[in-house]
């Protein structure tokens, strides 16, 4: 295979891999049957054109889930350091991708494909000087001045937990080791962040660390996700948990497995950005008797339909922290409405929805100068 051959191989699979956001890829550059490349959101917002790819396809790992798994029967590909560091800056230069989150299969053992990681994370920098968006995969078993080097190289680094805890973990990925090899690099590139100096990292701040759990394939529970996530927001300074609903894949031992729906996804990240944004603990999740989240009611309003329905908040007196809790309202929405509230008393939904919140979610658990504003909606017409 040419090397655009081996690298449309390499990328095809990726979308099962959640990173910045990524909307589904699709074929890129100037001829068919080239290259997948994904529309992104950076953490900063900003949205740019993303190659997410591996540097080899070959695995030793026998990972039930994963479609690059050891002994599954498909076509393989692998690329050196300075090939693929070559061919990126081809794309690159031709404006087809201007930025680049790389991972890889392990071969020879995590250490050693970490440092081919690291070589070409280094020629990108140092040779083609590259100061595009790089997000390096963290493998298991990489040692902790990988994990600075990767941090000194990288925008983003992520370690792949794929489950909440080692029992799971084992049903999952029987070859992994979830406290030596998955959570021991997160929380080494916690410590690196407090204890060394931002200037050696190539923008002056160190890289932002992520995981990505597997969701619904081997009985794991929201409860035990969230758990985990908010654990490892306060305590290894995570910067944000990604979820993949399960996906079937042929000829893996789980192939015959029930794919998890969507919106079961969707309420994982509700609840996340809750605990992360929001100021919720896990405690304020509104989870069932079997441990998950309900399907049919965003969290957020789940929690406000118990707490807020029969005793709504007033607008015009409640705290940063109570506002928060309010359907429709952001934290951008709760830093406008403090703003306005030192102007003038609010007093209708009108003045509400111009603010840019929602009104219409927020009316049934607020009050607006003492009055529900149900009376309002009705006057309106609404």
């Amino acid at each position: 295979m040419n090397a655009i051959d081996r690298l449309r191989l390499l990328s095809s699979q990726m979308h099962l891999e959640p990173a910045e956001d990524a909307q589904c890829p699709e074929i890129s550059t100037r001829k068919k049957d080239e290259v997948y490349i994904s529309s992104a959101a950076l953490p900063n917002g900003q949205r740019i054109s993303m190659l997410k790819t591996l540097l080899t396809s070959a695995c030793e790992r026998n990972c039930y889930y994963c479609p690059f798994r050891a002994g599954r029967d498909f076509r393989r590909a692998t690329f050196h350091p300075d090939e693929f560091a070559r061919l990126f800056m081809y794309l690159h230069k031709a404006g087809a991708a201007q930025g680049i989150f790389l991972s890889s299969g392990v071969f020879n053992g995590g250490m050693h494909t970490q440092d081919q990681l690291l070589a070409t994370a280094e020629i990108l920098r140092h040779s083609y000087q590259y100061r595009g968006y790089l997000h390096l995969k963290i493998m298991p078993g990489a040692e902790k001045e990988q994990v600075l080097q990767a941090m000194r190289l990288a925008d983003r680094v992520s370690v792949n937990l794929e489950a909440p805890n080692d029992a799971r973990l084992q049903k999952l990925a029987p070859k992994k080791h979830f406290m030596e090899e998955l959570m021991q690099p997160l929380r080494w590139a916690n410590e690196i962040r407090r204890e060394e100096s931002p200037h050696q990292a190539w923008k002056g701040r160190w890289a932002s660390t992520v995981t990505q759990f597997v969701v619904g394939a081997v009985g794991d529970t929201d409860v035990e996700i969230l758990s985990t996530t908010e654990n490892l927001h306060r305590q290894s300074g995570l910067a944000r948990a990604y979820f993949s609903a399960f996906n079937p894949i042929s000829d893996t031992p789980l192939e015959d497995h029930a794919p998890t729906p969507l919106i079961r996804q969707n309420r994982l990240y509700q609840a996340s950005f809750l605990l992360r944004d929001y100021g919720f603990t896990l405690e304020d999740l509104p989870f069932a008797g079997e441990g998950n989240l309900p399907l049919e009611t965003d969290p957020k309003t789940a929690w406000a339909q118990t707490h807020l329905q029969q005793h709504p908040l007033e607008i015009n007196r409640a705290s940063r922290e109570e506002l928060l809790r309010i359907p429709g309202i952001g934290p951008k929405g709760v830093e406008i409405i403090l703003a306005a509230r030192r102007e003038r008393r609010l007093c209708d939904l009108s003045v509400l929805g111009k603010l840019g919140v929602l009104a219409q979610r927020a009316a049934p658990y607020i009050l607006l100068d003492g009055k529900r504003p149900e009376r309002q909606l009705v006057f309106a017409g609404w």
